[in-house]
């Protein structure tokens, strides 16, 4: 599954963020179509699995979803047993992608209110931010600045699921596989990252990354806790051809993880060199590895110390019926809400297809085992999440949409009271959207 040495990650998400020219031509941070890309492992972004057909700028829409799901094990009821329920949810949505000369934006904001059936004491308004900005500053220098906000009772309720799992192939990316049960959420993960294009085919650049959990009501959360990640990095990317790029990474860690008593911090430093491989624009492969040191200081306990070897591997295909998107890696990790950071070994996978003009389907999967770092810690809430979901949506008529959802979640922490009680999930979904789309003027 792994190359265990360390093989990662992905590639590049072509950050193609591309500098579009006043043409309408898209190039890379160089100032012509000989721009250099910035590979996956560095790049900061995910890999999309929308179809290149409905790859479009410079619009802005709206909408309006209705949602009811029904979760089999929804929470922990007063007895300590799983308690199923059904909820609705309302969901305002504004979108809008613009691009000029030099930057190109994506702001998307969605609003909503969900009613729970028999846990009325979690209705709760819902927030969901995502904003990601490319700024070419130069001809040969671009900033990028993304950050997404979400505040929920239940992270599995989202608007706009039809893309299946998120795949990345970045060196470092958030823990989010440990999902609570119904609970108030409030999470936040920012990225800033600058690139200099100093030649044809070479290229530096530097990136830093927050991302913050916080679980509002630690009593419907009993055996997990707040935890925060920061990291900042440097990398050299060099383009060999049109189709090959190597290059090298530094970066540095600092994980917080405040478990029920006292505090867990770990510091990470590590080296990696990476391959990505462009067989076309729209699909790519990459590979990076390399050693991580770490130092791990628990409240109480002796420092731990340790070298690993950490890597992984990526693909991305985008097509204009099929997309698909592939990752796996090994690397430290924050504690994604357990108790310490973790040495995380995970897989994720996504596929949509667009199976008629009006009904497209999506699939995904993922798995992550979390191993604590610190072994010797008084909470040891190490375990293994595994996921899978499908999707139906059938596009009705020019401005409305049918959705069908399913998800299967499977949690192994025994050690973790409110997952161990709650080890499996069902969830079924019906979402009827309104939508419309107005060009913006170029």
């Amino acid at each position: 599954m792994l190359v265990r040495i360390g093989m990662a990650i992905i590639v590049l998400s072509a950050s193609v963020w591309a500098q579009v020219d006043s043409s309408g031509g898209a190039t890379g941070s160089g100032s012509s179509d000989a721009g250099m890309l910035t590979p996956a492992p560095v790049s900061g972004e995910g890999y999309s699995i929308g179809f290149t057909s409905e790859t479009r700028a410079n619009y802005l829409r709206g909408g309006l979803t209705f949602s009811s799901a029904y979760d089999t094990e929804a929470t922990i009821g007063t007895n300590g047993r799983a308690v199923s329920d059904a909820s609705y949810s309302v969901w305002p949505t504004v979108s809008l992608d613009q691009t000029r000369s030099r930057f190109h934006w994506v702001f998307n904001y969605s609003p909503g209110f969900t009613f729970y059936q028999k846990t009325s004491a979690l209705n709760q308004a819902n927030q969901n931010l995502g904003i990601n900005l490319s700024y070419r500053l130069s001809p040969h220098v671009t900033l990028n600045l993304r950050d997404s906000f979400l505040k929920t009772s239940n992270v599995l309720n989202q608007p706009n699921q039809d893309f299946a799992q998120p795949v990345s192939g970045s060196v470092f990316v958030p823990n989010e596989s440990v999902i609570a049960p119904l609970a108030d959420v409030l999470s936040n993960t920012a990225n800033a990252s600058l690139t200099y294009q100093f030649s044809p085919n070479g290229m530096v650049g530097a990136s830093g990354t927050f991302s913050n959990l916080h679980y509002s009501n630690q009593a419907q959360v009993p055996g997990l806790g707040d935890s925060t990640s920061r990291a900042g990095s440097a990398f050299f990317n060099r383009r060999l051809s049109k189709m090959h790029y190597i290059g090298a990474t530094y970066q540095y860690q600092n994980f917080l993880a405040y478990p029920t008593i006292g505090q867990s911090e770990t510091t990470a430093h590590s080296v990696f060199l990476f391959y990505t491989l462009y067989l076309k624009p729209t699909v790519s492969i990459s590979l990076f590895g390399g050693p991580q040191y770490s130092q791990t200081q628990q409240f109480g306990l002796p420092t731990m110390t340790g070298w690993s070897p950490a890597g992984g591997a990526s693909m991305g295909w985008q097509g204009r019926l099929t997309s698909f998107a592939l990752s796996a890696s090994r690397a430290v990790n924050d504690s994604g809400g357990l108790s310490g950071a973790v040495e995380a070994v995970s897989a994720t996978a996504s596929l949509r297809r667009q199976i008629s003009r009006n009904l497209s389907a999506s699939v995904g999967g993922s798995y992550a085992d979390n191993n604590m770092l610190d072994p010797l810690a008084t909470f040891n809430t190490s375990g293994h999440t595994v996921s899978g979901s499908a999707s139906v949506q059938r596009q009705v008529g020019e401005h409305f949409n049918v959705q069908l959802q399913y998800m299967h979640l499977h949690q192994s922490y025994s050690d973790v009271a409110v997952l161990s009680a709650v080890p499996n999930r069902d969830r079924v979904a019906v979402n009827i959207s309104y939508q419309f789309s107005r060009p913006l003027g170029r």
